[in-house]
């Protein structure tokens, strides 16, 4: 279970990723989530991995998902 601090990172960073997405693409924003959270409870909790990580998923996000 990740801290109220960490939550808020990656509350933070999900936004930062996703600012150019149109909020209606919540599946592509769920893949971001994803991939940000999944980093995080492997232990990546620095801004700027977790920023890595959400960019590298938005790159690779299924173009179903567009």
């Amino acid at each position: 279970m990740l801290d109220a601090t960490t939550t808020a990172l990656l509350h933070a960073v999900l936004e930062e990723v996703c600012e150019g997405l149109p909020r209606n693409e919540t599946g592509t924003r769920a893949h971001v989530a994803s991939k940000i959270l999944d980093a995080a409870n492997r232990g990546e909790v620095t801004a700027d991995r977790l920023r890595q990580v959400g960019m590298e998923a938005l790159r690779s996000a299924p173009t179903m998902w567009r």
